[in-house]
């Protein structure tokens, strides 16, 4: 049974700490608990609640799969084709091996046999091609989007027989095998995905091969649930195959931080999701678990809207660059877990190359370069060109807890050199609906976002084969779409590193991206009694090898 929670307010965590069980319950589900399973063997049952900020708005797989929410339930439900852990290594999953040929545009999955979706569908090759079909295309009709980092460059994919898939791409795709460790890569039924958008937003008719199924969920509530007990195909690399040892968990919408973190400080829950960074040493030292995991992506910070003046002139972009001070930020609103940006790309990326020289805090830089596009420093201290004043309005994104600090933080630092800075925040349902990227309305998107390859990334920079044309540029900038092409076609990762750092040092010199600082999206706080679980490529905590001690 879940309660639903009902808001209060204290003034101090302490007071909160000391309110009655009967009080905090209300955040947590009262489990049935087997003591025969667990007294005397921890390894095999027991149950946790993780208390989560957000649920997200769709469970649509396409269109949730790469939610930082929704992607703890898909990563317990469903299963990859590949797992990445979290240095980016690819191991086998559900495809056993693979082979490529010499162009990297055929490749063959070699899949596991006895797989089979919670449904009682067998994981074959005739579903994995129904998923790649789905990944690449969606649905865009009905509401159903193609999966954003899925490479453009598919052609199709074809079951050999029964355990065999071929792929052909149209150019060569070396990025196409880690991706499938991906967490927008989620293997779902055919028959779920046979169902229209409105049947497959139903999380209860939606079947995956994971090692956990939906037992019951509400909507902006929670989500429970049970392991499978007859799974026996988990990642070699995480050290276990069979079924789960937890039988249950419970995602429970709690939205104050200090109320999740107060409930897992006194036993009613087990973890508590996007924790305050400043509050981490302070838990560790009270013996709490806490993770800060990088996943592999991009780091957080801006895209560019260079459609939108002024920020169609470069050397306003390249003053934004310099005008931030980087390491402010994370001596302000951050810890020592957390380090500076050295460029677009996460630096635990394979392919990514250090450019910091080019992010570098010069704020005396940035005013000349202000001074040369014409933006003359008022007696307010803000800059105006033809009676314009330097404005950039910035959106927390609500998917990053620390997002509105440092939005805050870097509008004193602009402050300084002429820019007047606003800022607005929304929910999750909210920011989706108004924050995209190219909007009129959006001269800087923040960024944080996850992808397993950096040879993918070139191609959703621009509106090539579908991409997603982050800086409004179109197919104006020839020396980026040259970048991108060059990329692509690259036979092999020796031959694609030099243009991966030319495409790194290119976009933030021309201010296309403006780094923050190296994300740490999802912050954990976790009791001593639950250990054993697993962080993979995109910093997700996995359960499916966790045990908890009574």
């Amino acid at each position: 049974m879940i309660e639903r929670f009902s808001p209060f307010s204290l003034p101090r965590r302490r007071l909160l700490i000391a309110t009655s069980a009967l009080a905090i319950a209300a955040l947590v589900v009262t489990a049935e608990f087997n003591p025969a399973l667990s007294a005397d063997s921890p390894h095999n049952g027991g149950d946790i609640t993780f208390l989560i900020d957000s649920l997200g708005d769709t469970w649509i797989p396409n269109n949730s799969a790469i939610s930082s929410f929704q992607g703890h339930i898909w990563g317990h439900v469903t299963d990859k084709l590949l797992y990445v852990d979290a240095d980016g290594k690819v191991s086998p999953w559900i495809a056993e091996r693979w082979e490529q040929n010499d162009k990297a545009t055929e490749f063959t999955l070699h899949l596991k046999s006895g797989v089979t979706f919670s449904d009682g569908t067998p994981l074959d090759a005739s579903a994995v091609v129904a998923n790649l079909d789905i990944w690449y295309a969606g649905r865009k009709s009905e509401g159903i989007n193609p999966i954003g980092l899925f490479p453009k460059t598919y052609d199709h994919a074809e079951a050999v027989d029964a355990a065999t898939v071929k792929v052909f791409f149209k150019a060569p795709t070396l990025g196409f095998i880690p991706t499938l460790g991906y967490h927008g890569s989620i293997l779902i039924s055919p028959k779920t995905l046979a169902q229209p958008a409105a049947q497959q937003a139903d999380l209860s008719k939606t079947a995956g091969s994971g090692p956990y199924v939906v037992d019951s969920w509400k909507e902006g509530d929670f989500v429970k649930l049970v392991k499978r007990k007859d799974y026996n195909w988990g990642p070699a690399a995480v050290g276990h195959t069979g079924p789960a040892y937890l039988d249950t968990i419970t995602y429970k919408l709690v939205s104050e931080p200090s109320l999740r973190v107060a409930a897992v400080q006194s036993g009613q829950a087990d973890v508590a999701y996007n924790a305050s960074p400043q509050e981490l040493e302070s838990l560790k030292a009270e013996g709490f678990t806490t993770a800060t995991p990088r996943y592999l992506g991009f780091v957080n910070g801006w895209a560019v809207n260079t459609k939108l003046a002024p920020y169609d002139d470069v050397k306003v972009r390249q003053a934004l660059q310099a005008g931030i001070n980087r390491q402010e930020i994370i001596d302000t609103v951050y810890t020592s877990d957390w380090k500076l940006a050295t460029s677009f790309i996460q630096s635990n990326v394979p392919g990514a190359t250090d450019q910091s020289a080019l992010l570098a805090y010069n704020p005396e830089k940035a005013e000349k370069l202000l001074d040369e596009a014409g933006w003359t420093k008022g007696a307010d201290g803000i800059r105006t060109k033809n009676g314009q004043p330097l404005v950039l309005t910035l959106h927390s994104n609500p998917y990053l807890a620390t997002s509105k600090s440092v939005d805050e933080l870097i509008a004193q630092q602009l402050g300084k050199i002429g820019w007047k800075v606003a800022i607005r925040s929304y929910d999750v349902v909210t920011y989706g609906q108004k924050v995209k990227y190219g909007s009129p309305a959006v001269p800087a998107y923040e960024v944080t976002r996850s992808f397993i390859d950096a040879g993918t990334v070139a191609s959703i920079l621009t509106n090539a084969n579908n991409g997603e044309n982050w800086f409004a540029l179109d197919e104006s900038d020839k020396t980026l779409n040259e970048l991108r092409d060059k990329i692509a076609s690259a036979g092999s990762i020796e031959s694609r590193k030099p243009l991966l750092d030319e495409l790194q040092k290119y976009i933030l010199d021309q201010g296309y991206f403006i780094p923050r600082t190296q994300i740490v999206q999802r912050i954990y706080v976790q009791s001593p009694k639950l250990k054993g679980e697993v962080y993979n490529g995109v910093a997700y905590a996995s359960y499916y090898t966790a045990t908890k001690s009574e």
